[in-house]
């Protein structure tokens, strides 16, 4: 993986920080490398969601270059997750947010709301053996958007004031150590650890969709690589992608 002294290009307004980190780092920029705005006027979530962007929130991205095998990209989105966790648990602190926790594949919660969310692309470089990647953070620091038709919340009304750039300097810190921890997916093993001690216990009932409709199940943890594995009528399957919501969420939104 790519190191070296951190940069962060800071902006007003933007289209999209992850645009703006792949496009800097495919035209042969320094890596790592960050991008940061106040405002994106196309902030994007997973399955093309569009992620409200507002004013005195966290959006910026990360690009690096990772030796390993793409197919492992993936486990990106559970390694930011726990550095995002530790920057909000910092900020939070005296006042911990004791109902913190991360929610598969990228989904950072106060309770049921989401507070926070990551998006993590990819592009094979070379000989497909490495690529370069960028982690996309979006944070509901001072507010959080009306009207999704899901559970929202932010670190204010939490009751944690942080400004956007000390918790995103609290946040390269901790990505830089669990990066460094994940040492191209060859420490997942204790990634995985740390992802589980930060999201839901074991046998918490949650819905994901299969394609063809909700499943619903039980969470037991992740597998070696970092799929979910959920408990369906007795039987563990292995989700690598889709959607899923908590039980829990699903008596206080209509779509979490």
């Amino acid at each position: 993986m790519s190191s070296g002294p951190r940069t962060i290009i800071r902006l007003n307004e933007t289209v999209s920080t992850n645009k703006d980190a792949m496009r800097l780092a495919l035209g042969g920029e320094p890596l790592p490398l960050w991008v940061s705005a106040e405002r994106q006027s196309e902030g994007r979530g997973r399955a093309g969601r569009t992620w409200v962007s507002l004013a005195g929130n966290l959006h910026a991205s990360i690009a690096i270059s990772v030796t390993a095998p793409p197919v492992l990209a993936g486990q990106l989105s559970l390694v930011s997750g726990i550095a995002l966790y530790e920057a909000v648990h910092a900020a939070a602190q005296p006042d911990k947010i004791k109902s913190l926790r991360l929610k598969w594949p990228n989904d950072l919660l106060i309770g049921v709301a989401k507070v926070g969310g990551i998006l993590v692309e990819s592009t094979t470089v070379g000989d497909g053996t490495s690529f370069v990647a960028v982690a996309g953070f979006g944070l509901n620091i001072t507010s959080a958007p009306d009207h999704l038709g899901r559970a929202v919340t932010s670190l204010r009304e939490a009751g944690v004031e942080v400004e956007p750039g000390t918790l995103l300097q609290s946040l390269a810190d901790e990505l830089d150590l669990w990066l460094e921890r994940w040492n191209g997916a060859k420490g997942f093993s204790a990634i995985r650890a740390a992802w589980m001690e930060r999201a839901g216990p074991l046998g918490e009932p949650i819905t994901f969709n299969s394609g063809q409709g909700g499943v619903h199940g039980t969470y037991q943890g992740l597998n070696e690589t970092g799929g979910l594995v959920a408990e369906v009528e007795g039987k563990r399957e292995t989700i690598t992608f889709g959607d899923v919501m908590l039980a829990a969420a699903a008596d206080t939104s209509d779509n979490v």
